[in-house]
């Protein structure tokens, strides 16, 4: 096919940008540029042919309808493949200087092959692509050869790694038109307790032919599987923009205009409340309401960020409710904001629309200055989905996120099961004069509570407690699958719990309130999820 081939068929895909991405060469790119710049000087010299004429007013039409961006996707060590998407401004030379830098051979520079020896290892390509300018996406990192896939022989410190650092601007996957929890996209809503950061999610055709290969469907063409970008202009600089941002309704998954467009809100409620997101029909001071999306907006703060939705309720089965005035809401937020946490916080606040209905989406960053307060000293945390006071020992935690680096947990022996990621354990009880004080782990964050009540405990640690309590477990009544067992299974709160046991080193340890997010390797096999 010809360069021209692949511009016709980017508008006649209805395509604004596209990115050439051969493997581990700009060559293409440059081979394209340098026959329209020899068009241009034929063409100044007066010397163009009718068909080198026609050749060049096309490329010219083509390039004023479709953005081409040039690139590359480097094959990192042990295989791994990394977009590098470019301003068309950059200089081909810079871009084939950075792969040399990445040790891709000098040979193998203009050959666009897979196969390239030893390279740079995945995290110095994200951070040498980020800083020459590039977009950073990992590439179909969902299936073979990408940062995500399944099978990974890593330890999961090194997954969480390739997936979290913040070089890397999204993961480019190929199950981005499917719903459900077991899709990529809700894997990295920032739900998970070992993958905090929210990545935002995109889909390309990864196109190696012009149109869709009839004998084998998964091999797409230019323009078969797309991404749709909401931008204010059609350039790079926007587009840059959007992928460094925390603006996660800015892109979708293209759809054609038959079917119905994607409705972010209405697909964040059928996820439901969660340690990132939450949902309120109203926001009047009158009962309660605006304080409560305070609380919910120094929690986020103080825990993993997340997202607000203000006029629509968390059961995606009700219509939404809407908010009438939106822009006087946001002013109202963010003077509420500004006024009464403390120390600063920036947040993003903006109208969505939802069955016809207009609701103000709030985005919360996770803090850098915690612990963050309403009026110098409520502060609030989130637990799952649902936001509360901070105690002491939270409080204390907060301080050292603050002031000590964070940093990752030990891999846990190939040997040895790893406990779940969620829900809470009881560590250690005493008695003081007739009342049971509890220690309380969170499984999610591994901070350790204590002094803890069944009176002065929240919803998730009162079950705890109350089952320690009045339900103790009978370790001989367990049905043991080597050293775990399933409790018991209960529905709460829209989605499933597990109470689980563990056996190590004569001990039995009793996790409550497990979440399917925290759910991994045997303990999924255990209750029935794999």
């Amino acid at each position: 096919m010809s360069y021209l081939d692949i511009l016709r068929q980017a508008e006649r895909k209805g395509l604004d940008i596209i990115a050439f991405t051969d493997h581990n060469t700009v060559a293409g790119y440059r081979k394209m540029m340098e026959e329209i710049r020899q068009l241009e000087l034929l063409e100044e010299l007066g010397r163009l042919r009718k068909d080198e004429k026609e050749r060049l007013q096309e490329y010219r039409r083509l390039r004023e309808k479709v953005l081409v961006l040039p690139g590359f996707e480097f094959t990192a060590m042990f295989g791994f493949h990394i977009l590098g998407i470019f301003s068309p401004e950059t200089d081909v030379r810079e871009l084939e200087f950075l792969l040399r830098e990445l040790n891709i051979p000098l040979e193998k520079l203009d050959e666009g092959s897979m196969e390239v020896g030893a390279t740079a290892d995945v995290l110095t390509a994200y951070r040498t692509i980020a800083e020459a300018g590039g977009i950073v996406i990992a590439a179909h990192a969902n299936s073979s050869h990408g940062v995500a896939m399944r099978g990974f022989g890593f330890g999961g410190q090194t997954r969480i790694a390739y997936t979290q650092d913040p070089h890397l601007h999204a993961l480019e996957v190929t199950d981005l038109d499917k719903k459900g929890p077991r899709t990529t996209a809700r894997f990295f809503d920032g739900s998970k307790p070992e993958y905090p950061r929210r990545m935002r999610c995109i889909q390309g055709s990864d196109a190696h032919r012009l149109t869709r290969d009839p004998d084998n469907p998964h091999n797409l063409g230019v323009g078969d599987r797309v991404t749709e970008v909401l931008l204010p202009e059609v350039s790079f600089k926007a587009l840059r923009a959007v992928f460094l941002g925390d603006d996660f309704a800015l892109t979708r998954p293209y759809r054609p205009t038959a079917k119905a467009p994607f409705d972010h809100v209405q697909a964040a409620r059928e996820e439901g409340p969660s340690i990132v997101q939450d949902f309120h029909e109203r926001h009047t001071r009158r009962g309660g309401h605006l304080y409560a999306i305070l609380a919910d907006i120094c929690a986020f703060a103080n825990t993993n960020g997340g997202t607000l939705y203000i006029g629509v309720s968390a059961d995606a089965s009700e219509p939404p409710v809407g908010v009438a005035n939106p822009r006087q809401v946001i002013q109202t937020i963010q003077a509420e904001v500004s006024q009464r946490i403390t120390p600063p916080l920036e947040i993003a606040a903006d109208v969505q629309e939802t069955q016809g209905k207009k609701v103000v989406r709030v985005i919360v960053p996770r803090g850098s200055d915690p612990p963050y307060a309403i009026d110098d000293n409520k502060i609030y945390v989130r637990s799952e989905s649902e936001t509360g006071l901070a105690v002491r020992d939270e409080i204390v935690n907060l301080v050292r996120r603050a002031l000590i680096p964070q940093e990752l947990p030990e891999e846990v022996p190939s040997d040895r099961v790893e406990p779940p990621r969620t829900g809470v354990e009881i560590v250690a009880t005493e008695e003081r004069q007739g009342v049971l004080y509890h220690t309380m782990r969170d499984l999610r964050n591994g901070n350790v509570v204590k002094n803890v009540t069944r009176k002065s405990a929240r919803k998730l640690w009162r079950y705890a407690i109350t089952q320690a309590e009045d339900h103790p477990v009978d370790p001989s009544q367990l049905k043991w699958e080597g050293d775990i067992a399933l409790i018991r299974k209960r529905e709460w709160g829209g989605q499933a719990r597990y109470d689980l046991a563990q056996r190590e080193e004569g001990k039995v340890r009793i996790y409550y309130g497990v979440t399917e997010d925290g759910i991994h390797g045997p303990w999924a096999r255990l209750v029935g999820l794999e």
